[in-house]
């Protein structure tokens, strides 16, 4: 697991935390099954592999939409705020690892490229930094790092950021 730098420079540090939360999220979903990565375990139906198909598109939305950067498509609907939340039954857990895994190189790409006080335009208008958007993105995805840790202890007991040896 990566350490964020006790004495890093500011975008070395940003990264290094984002790029700690999104390995737990990966690890949230290694050595469970189909079911049990799909599992709706809140009354809301929040499932392991629905936050991490979330979290893949808002990496997508908020890195390179905000800086004229290329997507695929993004499961965002205005008719259903819920849709890149769910799972559909085509969508497997390779498939939404591998969505992960673009939508995190992707916006490595953006965050190499650009320095800290690049604008870019949100989705809903406001004008933001690349420092801004690093800073959401690693408040996003602790928050969801979090709510996976909970629905992984409910499935199957394990917990902590990273595998025990």
């Amino acid at each position: 697991m990566e350490q964020v730098p006790y004495t890093g420079g500011e975008k070395e540090s940003l990264r290094a935390a984002l790029d700690r939360h999104r390995d737990v999220v990966l690890w949230k979903l290694q050595g469970l099954d189909e079911e049990q990565v799909r599992r709706a375990m809140t009354p809301s139906g929040t499932s392991l592999l629905g936050l991490a198909k979330h979290l893949a598109a808002v990496e997508y939305s908020w890195f390179c939409e905000t800086f004229g950067r290329e997507t695929e498509p993004l499961p965002f609907r205005e008719d259903d705020p819920e849709a890149d939340l769910r799972v559909e039954p085509g969508e497997t857990t390779d498939g939404i690892v591998a969505f992960y895994g673009r939508a995190r190189a992707a916006s490595d790409r953006v965050i190499e490229e650009l320095d800290l006080e690049t604008r870019g335009t949100a989705w809903h208008g406001a004008t933001v930094t690349l420092r801004w958007v690093l800073i959401h993105m690693v408040e996003e995805t602790a928050r969801h790092a979090g709510h996976m840790d909970v629905v992984r202890e409910l499935i199957d007991g394990a917990t902590g950021d990273h595998a025990r040896d």
